[in-house]
């Protein structure tokens, strides 16, 4: 099992060990910790192009030493100004892959322009270079890549362009072999040297819409051309003796602090971990919030997400008194995708970063956009036919995002930088781990390591299942049945739970880094 990697310096984690290794290298340059961040992300949008990419978006949390702050970046995009519901009139719902679901303007591009140019020390010519080489001359494919390329063979293998890219000659890439992408190596290139306004306006931006276009998509130069991501406000509440951040809607991290907010009113470190009432509690809580999530979440441009009332510890004490420990409450919840890519990085100097980025769904669209190399999201899908819903579709808005880092604070500085791969299960993953380490004690590896829950709906299913990994104690699982969980048990490490990565720093001034064990991370100090 693996252990909490220690530094004495500085941290990075990240759910593949070459973008790990790309951050790290940053560092070592003399970069810091915003200049490597930059430099990880990039590099998971080549080796981990299932779940991330230059088509997708990205948020962050970031703490700069000498500014003393935690600030906010939100870098998601908007629906196109043509799109709206009467674009799919007589349809149900928005289809989840293909060119009418890549209908949001990807902001991971404009989030490193900004991330560099506001708090980095270094240019995109300099960050970019590790994805650009892995890009170029290729990396050994992980078994994560393979497993899902298999699991959506049906369709992936009958796209257009895509299929020649990550089915080449055809067939199922193996676990190992080099794998290339020299479209988008050259788009990456051109980044580089060009800035943002490549992928916005120029070169990049022009390819990709005039691709869309020819193919019946929905987006325009108009839409690439005015997107900006921007400066928001975290959102914050205590626990024990932490300041925990989150980034505001249309982020679903608000749901993270109300758990916290409603299981301060529940002696966790009186309750036995990883007992039914642990997990039950956990998971109630939950509810709790995606109860709430559910009704008010959207773009806050178009609707008040009443944030005051929701992280309000009286409302939190008051959902508390609801919660029976010996019977699990019905909510429903729409299904989502969970295919994320989370990571952290620590310098030398205590600047900290926490961001997620993600194509939603993995593969997202499914659409390369014709020689670009960039895959695109299909984060619109999320979006509502229904003109009642609060996140019904219009122009120019942001939908639902279920990405949300997080921060861990303590005396007014970066304590526990987390979060985790999931969609649904990350404000539950968080949660476990979160209370792992201040209510039980463990370190970050640790917390990780520990068997996982998630409770929800996937595609297909009809109810709710709390979902464990079956190194779960028989006893518990057979108790939380009794409460009325419709139980699922999963694989000893399951996929299926995400992919987390935590940094901790402890009072020495060490930097305790941890990564997940059902991912291909890897945790780098010096």
């Amino acid at each position: 099992m693996k252990q909490s990697i220690i530094g004495t310096k500085s941290m990075v984690v990240s759910p593949h060990y070459l973008a790990s290794m790309a951050g790290n290298h940053i560092l070592e340059k003399g970069g810091n910790a915003f200049d490597a961040a930059v430099a990880v992300s990039a590099c998971l949008g080549v080796v981990y192009p299932h779940m991330t990419g230059l088509g997708g978006d990205t948020f962050w949390l970031n703490y700069e030493k000498k500014e003393g702050k935690i600030r906010a970046y939100n870098g998601s995009g908007r629906s196109g100004t043509n799109v709206s519901r009467e674009t799919y009139t007589g349809e149900d719902a928005i289809p989840f892959r293909g060119i009418r679901s890549a209908i949001t303007v990807p902001g991971m591009v404009d989030s490193w322009d900004v991330i560099l140019k506001e708090l980095g020390t270094l240019t995109l010519t300099d960050v970019l270079a590790p994805a650009i080489d892995y890009a170029e001359n290729g990396f050994p494919i992980t078994q994560n890549q393979v497993d899902y390329t298999k699991q959506n063979w049906d369709w992936l293998s009958k796209m257009p362009i895509t299929s020649d890219i990550y089915a080449p000659g055809g067939r199922i890439p193996e676990v190992g072999e080099r794998f290339y992408q020299k479209d988008l190596a050259r788009s990456l290139a051109i980044i580089a040297e060009q800035g943002r306004d490549a992928f916005y306006h120029g070169e990049l931006a022009e390819s990709i819409v005039t691709y869309m276009k020819e193919q019946g998509g929905l987006l325009t130069a108009t839409d690439f051309a005015s997107h900006e991501g921007n400066w928001v406000e975290p959102i914050a509440t205590t626990y024990r003796d932490y300041t925990i951040y989150q980034v505001p809607p249309n982020s679903q991290g608000f749901v993270g602090l109300m758990a916290l907010n409603i299981l301060e009113n529940f002696d966790l470190e009186n309750m036995k971990h990883g007992s039914a009432d642990y997990y039950h509690v956990l998971v109630e809580a939950l509810k709790a919030g995606f109860r709430d999530r559910n009704e008010v979440l959207t773009d806050p441009e178009f609707f008040n997400v009443p944030l005051d009332k929701l992280l309000d510890k009286q409302y939190a004490a008051k959902l508390a008194t609801t919660i029976q420990q010996t019977k699990a409450e019905k909510v429903s919840s729409p299904p989502m995708g969970s295919d994320t890519a989370y990571a952290a990085v620590v310098d030398k100097d205590g600047n900290s970063v926490s961001f997620i980025q993600s194509l939603y769904f993995e593969f997202g669209s499914g659409v390369v956009a014709g020689n670009t190399g960039v895959i695109l999201q299909n984060r619109g899908s999320f979006f509502s036919l229904d003109s009642n819903h609060v996140n019904a579709l219009e122009p120019n808005k942001r939908s639902f995002h279920t990405l949300m880092p997080a921060m861990a604070c303590k005396d007014g500085k970066p304590s526990i930088i987390y979060g985790t791969q999931g969609g649904e299960g990350q404000p539950q993953t968080q949660t476990a781990i979160i209370t792992r380490m201040i209510d039980y004690g463990m370190d970050p590896q640790t917390a990780i390591n520990e068997p996982r829950f998630v409770w929800g709906r996937t595609w297909g299913e009809s109810s709710e299942a709390l979902r464990l990994e079956s190194r779960v104690e028989k006893d518990t699982i057979k108790e939380l049945h009794e409460k009325g969980h419709l139980i699922e048990v999963v694989e000893e490490f399951d996929g299926v739970m995400g992919h987390a990565q935590a940094i901790r720093i402890d009072g020495q001034g060490f930097l305790q880094g941890g990564v997940d064990p059902r991912g291909d991370g890897a945790a780098i100090g010096s």
